[in-house]
């Protein structure tokens, strides 16, 4: 009799149940090699990466797919799995600084993920709306700002599919 396992990982195998509810992964997974179109990512070994030297490689191979990576797809269609709200008054006297480290940390996460991008950063009402296509990209910049400038970080994970709400404030 196999035990119920619960959130473990995104596959099935080993008797997992499927997690990932995100709707621009295919169910059937990736054909290998794939190259993103757009923004030049490489699905290789079970992994993407950003490695120009590997997407050159393969680009030569006969049998390499080109799709539009689930990242791309998502900024396409503007589908945020992750959503920071920054506010205060400290944000606008200091608003270049923290947009200039949030789009560090961007391309930091990229290198080791293609999959985790920033899709829009806009000013809405008094705030700054970051926009991400993962969750865990959404509640890693929160806890960037927060350790860089303090204030008070709140983190919620909640909805069907999941979605990462990070509000941080700081008045002064």
């Amino acid at each position: 009799m196999q035990k119920d396992v619960g959130k473990f990982g995104i596959s099935d195998k080993r008797g997992r149940k499927k997690t990932s509810m995100d709707p621009f992964q295919p169910h059937e997974g990736f054909s290998e090699p794939s190259l993103c179109l757009n923004c030049m990512s490489a699905y290789h070994r079970n992994r993407w990466s950003r490695d120009s030297e590997t997407y050159r490689e393969l680009q030569t191979m006969p049998n390499v797919h080109h799709i539009v990576c689930p990242a791309c797809q998502k900024i396409a269609a503007g589908y945020p799995e992750g959503i920071v709200t920054l506010r205060g008054s400290y944000l606008w006297k200091h608003e270049r600084e923290i947009r200039q480290l949030l789009m560090n940390e961007e391309e930091k996460v990229a290198e080791r993920n293609p999959l985790e991008r920033i899709i829009r950063m806009a000013r809405e009402d008094d705030g700054l709306v970051i926009e991400t296509t993962e969750e865990k990209l959404a509640a890693h910049l929160g806890r960037v700002v927060h350790r860089a400038h303090c204030g008070e970080l709140k983190i919620s994970w909640a909805g069907n599919p999941d979605m990462c709400r990070v509000n941080w404030e700081r008045a002064n």
